[in-house]
């Protein structure tokens, strides 16, 4: 299957958070874990839909993963703020989301350029 790096990356984020969500107390799996996860799958949802649109409607699918991205952020410092999880692998996560950010950003600006 042959896809974009943002889309792989993603799913790769997808993959961890939900290894992550696996040792959560019953409190916060249902709750910020799940969000967790719908919020990822969300992201990619819109990756999707702007790999597949016509030119003009890409910019509008991938501002919607831009901010789905950023709530993805604050979810993945919340983990860490409360505690929920192991430091290191809240950093791993926001390396990752840092850099699905960069990709997602070149990508907005080369839509928006042309």
């Amino acid at each position: 299957m042959s896809s974009l790096p943002i889309i792989n990356k993603s799913y790769e984020l997808f993959k961890v958070i939900i290894e992550t969500n696996q040792g959560l107390s019953k409190r916060w799996k249902y709750g910020l874990g799940l969000s967790l996860e719908n919020s990822i799958l969300d992201m990619l949802e819109q990756l999707l839909m702007a790999k597949n649109a016509p030119k003009p409607m890409k910019a509008g699918y991938l501002l919607k993963a831009s901010a789905t991205l950023e709530l993805i952020t604050l979810k993945c410092r919340l983990l860490l703020e409360l505690k929920l999880v192991n430091p290191t692998l809240v950093f791993q996560l926001q390396a990752k989301t840092s850099e699905i950010g960069r990709m997602l950003g070149g990508w907005l600006k080369s839509v928006q350029s042309t």
